[in-house]
């Protein structure tokens, strides 16, 4: 007689089989390891402008390899480093994550605080206050974070940059790690007790080892300089260069500047520093297994020597062709790493940057491009002499910084003024001032919903409990700054086209013109890898770079 199972004890087998089938597919088709890299000052057209010289293993790897979003735009003001990556992994902008610049003045406190400060915790690695830094100034959660509520918290993700907040931002408020490099006398990295009570063995073996003095060498072009076509004349009137150096052109003897220009800091300001990331982020994977299962970890990886060059030397230079040049060789060796420890096709990577950056507006004046330079002094000396005028004291005014002016409530209270009337009339004086092209209220930010223009990145920038009264928007091309060097911070295209390049597991070959925004970064991968969304996430999942 033919034996046959109890339905019951069938569907509990079947239904057991199918559950197994089920997950394995999804455990299968999620990647072992998401690496998010963050180039620091990147401009999109350094991908073009210096393709010609870029191996095949590192940035045009990505792009023959993986997707490539060419029409990729911060959409927001300001473009500066904190707001960026906090941008890049929550999947919003300011006006919800809250990171609203590098440093900012708190309406509560009545001081200046910095994105990542906290002085709730302590250094750890260091006996100076460099340590004294974690999340908690960022309001909603990264994609990181959603990994590891998915993953019950088994998903890793570590966090690794020059940049204390390059390291943190990105990793978010539930990461196992993140570590920043201290330089000075130091030459260590570096964490603060919102991670851990002590540092790891591996990154204790790290510090130990000669890694970080191994880079007090020569900083010469890798390839023969006079094939740099690409960028300006090494010697020049637009580059800052090294206290201890008569001129900015190379070779750059970093064991004999380092003494006069910060010691182990000196670093950050050539290519070895991202070298040296690369080293350290290497060590990381290896030191916390990570991509060694099924569960997903997050290593978030940021390269801040960009940055530190394209602020001393300028957009233009030899100095950042080379620094790019030597990136991509970094990348390479990153990626060949990656694909013998986690497995080729067993990863995926993104990268992209946290702004790009001004042509130095000298060099734009002497190819008579319009640029120039603001004079904040004779500005705030204009502004004072308003004030005290029209209401008979400046202290209405409480702070003037990152192009907003916050108003002292109590002040204008006290006098029996009407806020919408100051504000207005504020609005009134700072546009006949030179070299400032729009100013707008708070009141505006608040009542008008801009969809597109410079007006719609003031408002994605604008937070309503940290932002200030007044903002003020300068000329292009006009900057505050040394005549030498480029930085960021504005809406404009310099500004907010940058990168974004995706390659790895479930990720498509190919490329698009279609306008994507920062925002959209984090939603993608939490599609993905199957998770929910950063909880305050405003962009959408780009489906069109999936496999």
């Amino acid at each position: 007689m033919k034996k046959t199972l109890p339905l019951f004890l069938f569907l509990l087998i079947f239904g057991s089989c199918a559950a197994q089938t089920v997950n394995s597919s999804l455990t299968d088709s999620r990647p072992k390891l998401v690496v998010g890299i963050v180039v620091d000052q990147m401009r999109y057209d350094y991908l073009t402008r210096f393709e010609s010289k870029f191996g095949n293993g590192g940035f045009k790897r990505m792009m023959n390899e993986g997707f490539n979003c060419k029409n990729n735009h911060f959409n927001y003001v300001p473009t500066y480093t904190g707001p960026g990556h906090a941008s890049v992994f929550t999947g919003t902008t300011p006006k919800y994550h809250g990171i609203i610049s590098n440093n900012w003045y708190d309406k509560e406190t009545k001081k200046v605080v910095y994105c990542a400060g906290d002085d709730t915790v302590e250094s750890v690695g260091t006996e100076s206050t460099a340590g004294k830094m974690s999340p908690h100034r960022m309001l909603t959660t990264s994609f990181a974070d959603e990994n590891r509520l998915f993953t019950q918290m088994r998903g890793k993700t570590i966090g690794i940059a020059q940049k204390d907040r390059g390291a943190i931002l990105p990793a978010g408020h539930t990461a196992d790690a993140a570590y920043w490099f201290q330089g000075a006398d130091e030459g260590a990295w570096i964490t603060s007790t919102f991670y851990m009570e002590e540092l790891p063995k591996w990154v204790n073996k790290f510090n130990k080892s000669d890694a970080a003095e191994s880079y007090f060498k020569d900083w010469v072009t890798m390839y023969d300089i006079e094939t740099y076509i690409e960028s300006g004349a090494d010697e020049n009137d637009f580059e800052g260069g090294f206290t201890g150096k008569e001129t900015a052109t190379f070779p750059y003897k970093l064991a004999e500047l380092k003494d006069e220009n910060g010691g182990f800091d000196v670093i950050k300001y050539t290519p070895y520093g991202n070298s040296l990331t690369t080293d350290f982020a290497i060590a990381a994977i290896e030191g916390e297994n990570l991509g060694e299962d099924s569960i997903t970890d997050v290593l978030t990886v940021s390269y801040s020597s960009t940055d530190y060059v394209g602020h001393n030397f300028g957009v233009n230079s030899k100095e950042v062709q080379d620094t790019y040049l030597r990136l991509d060789k970094d990348l390479e060796r990153l990626f060949d790493f990656l694909d013998s420890k986690v497995g080729k096709g067993e990863y995926t990577v993104f990268l992209t940057s946290d702004h790009g950056a001004v042509e130095v507006p000298a060099y734009l004046e002497s190819v008579r491009i319009p640029a120039g330079y603001l004079n904040y002094n004779d500005r705030k000396a204009r502004f004072t002499k308003f004030l005290e005028s029209t209401y008979g004291t400046k202290e209405i005014v409480e702070n003037v910084s990152n192009n907003q002016i916050f108003f002292n409530k109590a002040k204008l209270k006290e006098l029996g003024l009407n806020i919408h009337e100051v504000e207005q009339a504020l609005v009134d004086e700072q546009i006949s001032y030179p070299n400032i092209a729009k100013v707008y209220t708070a009141t505006t930010m608040n009542s008008t919903n801009f969809t597109t223009g410079i007006e719609a990145l003031l408002q994605n920038g604008f937070n309503q409990k940290r932002s200030g009264d007044v903002i003020v928007v300068d000329d292009i091309a006009h900057i505050a700054y040394s005549r030498t060097g480029s930085t960021h911070g504005s809406g404009l295209n310099y500004d907010t086209h940058v990168p974004l390049l995706f390659m790895g597991k479930g990720i498509k070959q190919g490329h698009t013109f279609k306008k994507t925004v920062i925002p959209d970064i984090a939603p993608t991968m939490s599609a993905l890898l199957g998770i929910s969304f950063p909880n305050g996430s405003t962009g959408k999942p780009l489906g069109f770079v999936f496999d």
